[in-house]
């Protein structure tokens, strides 16, 4: 009997890891209606255009997942090198007039006409599985190497301009290197490299230094660069403790920018108030504390470092995206999981549990 109830709660346990990602991007799917239909209708006179493309890229994240659960994740090993060096000739392409698409001053997409791919997000799959692979063995005097990758990256990726992705590479390649356990002491070095860059990098640019000293001081420019920031605050504000009601939103009729990307988080708690929002984020929580305990009981050294990238990869978008929401960092434009509006990082949102589900399977201990 005692045999029986752990393999049904095994059972149940592993649903989770299908459900949960279902689940938040159905909420996603229906914030992302309700918040970009007028702006659709205006620009393209379809007000169900970002809904359509969306659930296709739903539809097709699930099957990914499927796929890649049954998909013995121990061969990765073997794809890592071209799933590099494809990203990085991606990103290399997507820079390239009249091949990469400019869109506000920034050149990050392919377009194809009815769909956009974003080859940033797939650099973040790539770093996962390739640092993963590549640090299966504890060899020494590779530092150097993984700095010339990283530097590699970051530098390709801030070229679009994109630093916000360009910083998530950075924490997720560090914390894999971590992980992996060598070479740790050379990690001190970088804190004064990347503290040094970022200063170069803010200096350089006057939109990032404005931006920088929007987040010291919202009041800055009200309508300038921290109206973006001072829209959110409203929303926030406007929701109280249970929230305006579904569809009741007010800021998303073209008052707050990407309301249906980075910045949905504020609709939803315009809508549904403090106690919604904080439901929604105890079950992204949940999520979290279900890929750590995968990398807790991870079957080899392999699935423990993959498992590892990918908490690494959910925890710091999702940190990144809900402490710009609320001032504590300075907006970077990184979509919240499963629930932003994106194709190219709903894909391999859905790909990496798919990968965590493989790993799951195969584990000794079970949740």
């Amino acid at each position: 009997m005692v045999k029986l109830h752990r393999v049904i709660s095994n059972k149940k346990n592993h649903l989770w890891f299908y459900l949960l990602p279902i689940i938040f991007s159905l909420i996603g799917l229906f914030f992302i209606f309700e918040t970009s239909a007028v702006r659709s209708y205006k620009e393209i006179g379809d007000s169900f255009h970002y809904l359509r493309l969306q659930t296709i890229w739903f539809i097709l994240g699930i099957f990914l997942m499927m796929v890649l659960s049954a998909f013995d994740y121990h061969k990765l090993y073997y794809m890592a090198f071209f799933l590099m060096i494809g990203t990085i000739g991606l990103l290399f392409l997507v820079l390239i007039p009249n091949i990469g698409h400019e869109a506000g001053g920034a050149r990050r997409w392919f377009d194809f006409g009815f769909f956009n791919i974003q080859p940033t997000e797939l650099a973040k799959f790539s770093t996962v599985i390739y640092l993963s692979s590549w640090f299966i063995q504890r060899e020494r005097k590779r530092f150097l190497s993984f700095l010339f990758l990283l530097g590699l990256l970051m530098f390709l990726i801030i070229l679009q301009p994109n630093m916000g992705t360009a910083i998530l590479i950075f924490f997720l390649s560090i914390v894999i290197y971590f992980i992996a356990g060598v070479e740790i002491h050379y990690l001190l070095f970088l804190i004064p490299i990347s503290l040094g860059g970022f200063y170069f990098l803010v200096n350089i640019s006057p939109y990032r230094f404005r931006r920088l000293l929007a987040f010291f001081n919202p009041e800055l420019d009200p309508l300038g660069i921290t109206y973006h920031l001072n829209q959110i605050l409203i929303s926030l504000g406007r929701g109280g403790l249970f929230g305006v009601g579904f569809s009741e939103s007010k800021q998303k009729y073209l008052f707050l920018p990407e309301a249906h990307t980075d910045s949905i988080f504020a609709i939803i708690a315009e809508e549904m108030g403090f106690l919604g929002s904080f439901l929604l984020i105890l079950s992204l929580m949940f999520l979290l504390y279900l890929i750590y305990r995968v990398f807790s009981n991870a079957p080899d050294r392999y699935g423990k470092l993959l498992a590892g990238g990918i908490f690494t990869f959910f925890n710091l978008q999702i940190l990144i995206n809900l402490a710009g929401m609320v001032n504590l960092i300075p907006l970077t434009g990184t979509p919240l999981p499963f629930i932003s509006y994106g194709g190219s990082n709903l894909l391999v949102s859905f790909a990496l549990m798919g990968i965590l589900i493989n790993i799951y399977r195969r584990s000794k201990i079970k949740i």
